[in-house]
This record gives structure tokens, sequence and C-alpha cells, in this order.
């Protein structure tokens, strides 16, 4: 079939806090890790072979993920980092120079790899995509999706002829300057002779250093445009959107956990309900061990993480509550992510739990 190669070493300073304590592949969407619906894609396609570049919080990936055996597939990681006074300190290469360490340390990629970002669930075909990359003989190639002429500040653009040859790329272009449509969703096809052209030892990148390498060689390097889901968990402000669209069920093979105990509401194990007084309209998870006292109104679609405590009275709108929080007495909260430490808005504004200037009042359930 083909190898697979996803990308996790990033720090994901663009979502944090949601990220102060986690890689971004492993910021959770209904209850699992972004990563591991990348895994199970693959392996529903017989990718059956991956790589993983970690650094930051590396061990997290690696105790959660372990070596695949859960998911039917063979999982391998390469850190990126070095040891100082006896200490791992991470020291991320840059994506194209984690396929070249890989390549240099033990010749992994023998055959064509498909390389995936961690931070972004898909539903993409990838038997398809595969022929059609072998079907033009293509050294490289980028899965693209056709998007709004005014969101095209929001990516990288693929500029292609009318073969579907790339021929440049623009990034995060102007409405106005745009050349292209196709925005490039960080999915890419290689062969072996691809890393070849990576120089060893040096931070390099896929898309700034490596493709414009390829386009100037005039190799066979296409663009496909292919129809799918790309959920993609860019900014912070995103992570709320997504979290909204997958609770709606928008998004396939995304299937809410716990038991549908009333129409669009479903339960973990172990619960303490007040069912006759609270309002609960769904789409809505309540997951294990949560108390909810009476009084309480909970609009969706949302996410109540396990071992929350939700005081009486309250009101939760269209919100994530991470695991653990504490929602204070007739307290409300619309539109956001809130957890024990903090809590986002949905245009992505942070607040911090002690903070003078933080209008909410919440805790930790546990205290």
């Amino acid at each position: 079939m083909a190898k697979g190669m996803i990308l996790a070493a990033g720090q994901g300073t663009r979502v944090r806090p949601l990220t102060s304590q986690l890689p971004k592949p492993m910021v959770p969407i209904l209850g699992k890790p972004v990563m591991e619906y990348l895994v199970e894609h693959l392996a529903r396609f017989g990718v059956t072979e991956i790589m993983v570049n970690v650094a930051f919080n590396h061990w997290k990936i690696e105790d959660y993920f372990g070596d695949g055996r859960r998911w039917g597939i063979d999982l391998g990681y390469s850190y990126e980092g070095a040891r100082e006074h006896g200490e791992l300190v991470p020291k991320a290469v840059g994506s194209a120079g984690a396929l070249r360490k890989i390549q240099d340390f033990g010749g992994f990629f023998d055959d064509t790899t498909i390389v995936m970002c961690g931070d972004a669930i898909v539903d993409l075909d990838i038997g398809a995509a595969l022929h059609e990359h072998r079907a033009k003989q293509a050294i490289a190639s980028v899965v693209t999706l056709d998007v709004p002429r005014q969101d095209v500040k929001n990516y990288g653009v693929v500029v292609t002829d009318d073969a579907g040859r790339i021929q440049s790329f623009q990034e995060k272009p102007s409405p106005d300057e745009a050349l292209s449509t196709l925005a490039s969703t960080g999915i890419y096809i290689i062969e072996p002779e691809v890393i070849e052209r990576i120089p060893s030892g040096v931070v390099y990148d896929i898309g700034a250093d490596l493709f414009p390498k390829l386009v100037e060689e005039r190799l066979p390097f296409f663009a496909q445009k292919r129809f799918f889901n790309w959920i993609d968990i860019g900014r912070l402000a995103d992570y709320w959107e997504v979290s909204q669209r997958v609770l709606r069920g928008e998004v396939a093979q995304m299937d809410m956990p716990g038991r549908e105990l009333k129409p669009g509401v479903w339960v973990g194990l172990n619960t303490s309900i007040a069912w006759d007084s609270v309002q609960i309209a769904g789409p809505v998870h309540v997951g294990s061990g949560v108390r909810i006292e009476p009084g309480v109104s909970i609009v969706g679609p949302s996410w109540i993480g396990h071992g929350s405590h939700i005081r009486a009275g309250a009101k939760i709108e269209r919100c994530i509550l991470k695991e653990y929080t504490r929602i204070g007495e007739s307290q409300r909260f619309s539109e956001m992510i809130v957890s024990p430490q903090f809590c986002v808005a949905r245009d992505g504004t942070a607040h911090y739990l002690g903070e003078d200037l933080c209008p909410y009042r919440w805790g930790d359930a546990r205290g």
C-alpha cells in the first residue's frame, strides 16, 4: 500500500493554553486525541507502518500510542533533540528535516509515503489519492482543497497549470492577489527520491524549502484537487468551532461516546444528575463521574468532561468543559472552552483562574 509519516514535533504555540501541557496532536476531540483519528484513518486504508516525529512533551504521545498494536499497526518514533546534562532537550528540525533524520538513521522510506500533519482530522480517500499519484508517475503530490476566495488569506495556496503540475506557492495571499483557490491541506505523498533532495543535519521545511526546490527542478510534482472533510486546528479559535461541528454530527466516523439516555444526550458511567429539575438540550455529552445539581441548564452542542461539577442554577451554552471543571452556583458560560485553570472565548481570548480582570468564577471540582 504505502508507508505513513505523522508530523507531531511542533509546540502548538497558536493554540495555547490548550497545549501548555499537551503536544498539539494530543488535544482531544470527543475525548480522543486528534492524532488517534489520523492513526485509525491510516490503518483503515492499510497504511500499517507509520513513523511519528516527536519533540515537545514527546512522552505523552509515546505513552498513549505505544507501538501501535491497539490499532493493528506498527508505530515508531523519531525524537528530535539532544541529551544535555542528563536530560532530553527538544529541538525540532523542520518537517522535511524530520524525514531526512529518519531516513539517515534507518532508511525507513523505501516506498511511497503519505505524510500528514498530526493536528488535523481528515476523511480523505487515501486509496484514491495514492492511485492518482501513481497514475501520474508523480515524484510528489500535494492534496489540496478548493476553498472560497475570501478564505484564501488563511491558507498556503497552490498554483498549478491545466494538468495539475505545481508552478508555485502563495502563503496566505489576499483574495485580490491569490492566483488560485487551492489550499494545501498539509497532506503530501512522496517518493523516496524526494527525501534524497533534503540536506542532512539542518532545519528544513517541506513547504518553504523542499517544495520550491522540486518546482525549480521541474520534476513531476502535482496537486490533487479532492473533496473531503479537513478539520484543521490551526488557531485557538478553531478548537471551539471544530468541537461544535463534531458534536453536531457533521463529521463521519466520529461517534459520541456514552449511552444516549435522552434524544441527543449521551451520558457516561456513574453520574449524579438531578434529572427532575435540570434542562439539557442536545447534542450534549456528559462524562463519567459528573455531578449536575438542580436547576442547571445545558444547551448543546456541549461537552462536559468527566469528573466535572456544575453547581445549582448554572447555565452552560455551547461550551466545552475540560475534565474536572467546577462551575459555580448560578454562573453562566456561553460559547467557551473551560478548564480548571483557564477559559477561552469563542474568538480565542483566554482568561486564567485568579486573574483580577477575569469576569468568570469557576474552579477545580476536586477542591
